[in-house]
């Protein structure tokens, strides 16, 4: 009979992550978050307009965050 220690099994993942307090985020995540706050800040100095500032950098994070994770 096999017996599964699930303590004893390691994760194997071959995208790249970067340590933040002890938790591995993948680099896409983080890449995201850094496109929404440059579109963010971006927008509201064009625009003047927090709502469209918020909604572009809202935008482009998702299409940052989404496209990262379905490449595997």
């Amino acid at each position: 009979m096999a017996v599964v220690h699930p303590t004893d099994m390691r994760r194997v993942d071959s995208r790249p992550s970067v340590d933040i307090a002890g938790t591995a985020w993948p680099v896409y995540k983080l890449e995201a978050l850094f496109a929404g706050v440059v579109v963010c800040l971006t927008l509201a100095l064009i625009t003047g307009s927090a709502q469209a500032a918020v909604l572009g950098a809202a935008v482009i994070a998702a299409l940052r965050w989404v496209v990262g994770s379905a490449r595997r």
